[in-house]
C-alpha cells in the first residue's frame, strides 16, 4: 500500500506515520483518552439505525441449512445476499470460481511389492490408477534434491519438511508415474493428501515399511505395483458476493473501504455464527450506508469456500490489479461475532481484533478506538491470528484484520452451531464499532473533523496473546 494513499485515511483517525509505522498518538505525542459521550454523537448517524432485530432475522434465514460452499444451500444464500444488497441500492456482481473437492468412494489401495501387499492408506485426493513401475527413493522430495532418474518410476518418498502436496509435484515435475510415502515417525500410515491436478496415484505406508524398502533399495532395484481406485477430485463452483457504493464525482477520494464475511458453512452445520453473523453485519451495515454521504466506495463482499480454506477471498484479492488493491485503505473482516457461548470474561465480552503479522494498522487503529465511543464503552485489544479472510487481502498489501469474540465457543464448527446460541447485543455492539470505524473513513468531511471538538480522537491498546 503506497503510503501517500493511506494518509487520508491516518489523517481521518487523527494518526501520525512516525519512523516504525502508525502511532496512535495525538499531536507531540501525547496519548489521548476519548470523550465517549461527545464522540457518540459524531458516530450516531450510524449506530442510531443498528437493528440487532434484523441481523438476528438475517442469522436464522441463513442458518435453516447449511452452506457448504459448492451446494445448493450455498447458491441459495448467495442469492438471497446479492438481493438485498439490490434493495438497498448497491452495485452489484456474482463472482464464480471453481473448487474441488476430494472422493472417497469404496476408496481402495494395493501396494505389491515381491509379492506381498503392504496394504497402504490412500491418500485423499489421490489420482485413481494403476502402475507398475521401479521404486527409486528420493529422500524427502525437497526442492532441488528430486533426480532426474526417478522419471518413469514409483517415488519412495518420507514424510516431512515440506507439505505432502508440495512433495507429489515435486516428483511430478521430473516424470513420477506414482508415489508411496513413509511417515517419519509412530506406526500409523493413515496421513497424506493430494492436489487437483496431481494425476498420479499415491499412497502411504508405515515408517517400519518405508526404511525397510529403503534398505532393500540399497541393495538392488525393487519393483512395485501400484493401484488406487475410487478416490480423487470432483469439480464444483463456488461464488463470492460483491456489492459497491460509489459517492459522488466531485467528493470521490479514488479511495475504498471494505467490509467482509464468509457465507459458506461446513457440512453438517447450520454455520449461525460461523459465519452467518458476520454475513448479518455486512448487510446491516450495508443497509444502514446505502444513503450516508461519503466520499470512499463502499464495498461490502461475502466469500464463498472460506471453510475451505480461504478459496473464495483468495480468489478475489487475487483478481485485483495492483492498482485496485492499491486503492483499498482497510479491508474489514468480519467473523463470528454473535455467540453468547464466546469470548469468556475478556473485556468487550470478548471482541478482539486479529492482524496476520500481529502489527497494529488503520483498521486496528479505528477499531480500537471506536470500541471506546460504541455501546461496547472499552477500548479493543488485538492479537495475531490468520486462518480467516484477512489474510489474503494482507498479502497484497491492504490493511486488514479480523473481528471476532474468542476465544471461540464449544459449538465452534459443529451441527449446534445454532440460531438459538446467538447474543442480540454481542451482534449490536460489535456492528456499532466496525460500522463507527468504517464510517470514519468513508464520511466525507472527516479530513475538517481532525480539528473538531467532536473529532474521535486516537486511543492507545494494548496487544493480547490470545488464542481463537
Amino acid at each position: 500500500m503506497k503510503k501517500k494513499q493511506v494518509l487520508s485515511a491516518l489523517l481521518t483517525a487523527g494518526l501520525v506515520l512516525s519512523a516504525n509505522g502508525v502511532s496512535a498518538q495525538g499531536p507531540n505525542n501525547v496519548q489521548n483518552t476519548p470523550n465517549i459521550n461527545s464522540i457518540s454523537a459524531f458516530d450516531n448517524k450510524i449506530i442510531k439505525k443498528i437493528s440487532a432485530d434484523n441481523m438476528y432475522n438475517t442469522i436464522k434465514l441463513l442458518s435453516e441449512q447449511p452452506r457448504v460452499a459448492g451446494t445448493d444451500g450455498e447458491l441459495k444464500a448467495v442469492h438471497y445476499i446479492q438481493s438485498q444488497f439490490e434493495q438497498y441500492g448497491y452495485e452489484t456482481e456474482i463472482q464464480p470460481f471453481k473448487i474441488y473437492d476430494s472422493v472417497r468412494n469404496n476408496v481402495s489401495g494395493a501396494l505389491t511389492i515381491n509379492g506381498q501387499d503392504l496394504k497402504p492408506y490412500v491418500f485423499t485426493g489421490s489420482y485413481s490408477a494403476e502402475v507398475t513401475a521401479e521404486v527409486i527413493d528420493v529422500g524427502k522430495a525437497l526442492p532441488g534434491t528430486v533426480p532426474d532418474t526417478v522419471k518413469g518410476k514409483i517415488a519412495l518418498i518420507e514424510r516431512g519438511d515440506n507439505p505432502f502436496v508440495d512433495k507429489i509435484k515435486n516428483v511430478i515435475e521430473k516424470g513420477a508415474v506414482g508415489v508411496i510415502m513413509y511417515n517419519n515417525s509412530g506406526t500409523s500410515n493413515a496421513f497424506g493428501s493430494a492436489d487437483p491436478g496431481q494425476n498420479i496415484p499415491a499412497v502411504a505406508i508405515t515408517r517400519a515399511q518405508g526404511l525397510d524398502l529403503v534398505g532393500q533399495l540399497k541393495s538392488g532395484t525393487i519393483s512395485a505395483q501400484l493401484k488406487v481406485s475410487g478416490s480423487g477430485f470432483v469439480e464444483k463452483t463456488s461464488y463470492n458476493v460483491i456489492a459497491k457504493m460509489k459517492p459522488n464525482k466531485n467528493k470521490d477520494t479514488g479511495q475504498v473501504v471494505m467490509v467482509s464475511a464468509h457465507h459458506d458453512s461446513i457440512p453438517g452445520g447450520p454455520g449461525a455464527n460461523d459465519d452467518a453473523s458476520g454475513v448479518s453485519a455486512v448487510l446491516e451495515l450495508a443497509r444502514v450506508m446505502a444513503h450516508m454521504p461519503i466520499d470512499t466506495e463502499l464495498r461490502f463482499v461475502t466469500f464463498g469456500a472460506e471453510e475451505k480454506g480461504l478459496l473464495g477471498s483468495y480468489h478475489y484479492a487475487r483478481s485485483l490489479s495492483e492498482t485496485e488493491a492499491d486503492r483499498i485503505v482497510g479491508q474489514f473482516q468480519i467473523e463470528m461475532i454473535g455467540s453468547k457461548d464466546s469470548g469468556g470474561d475478556h473485556n468487550a465480552k470478548g471482541l478482539i481484533m486479529y492482524t496476520l503479522d500481529g502489527m497494529k494498522n488503520i483498521v486496528t487503529d479505528l477499531g480500537a478506538a471506536a470500541g471506546a465511543r460504541t455501546a461496547v464503552k472499552e477500548i479493543l485489544t488485538y492479537g495475531k491470528v490468520g486462518r480467516s479472510d484477512h489474510q489474503p487481502f494482507h498479502e497484497i498489501g491492504v490493511p486488514a484484520a479480523v473481528f471476532c469474540h474468542a476465544p471461540l465457543e464449544q459449538w465452534y464448527h459443529t451441527p449446534q452451531d445454532t440460531i438459538d446460541k446467538i447474543d442480540k447485543t454481542k451482534l449490536q455492539e460489535a456492528a456499532e464499532v466496525i460500522g463507527a470505524a468504517v464510517y470514519q473513513i468513508a464520511r466525507p468531511d472527516t479530513p475538517a473533523l481532525e480539528h473538531s471538538r467532536v473529532a474521535p480522537k486516537p486511543v492507545d491498546y494494548d496487544f493480547e496473546n490470545r488464542p481463537l
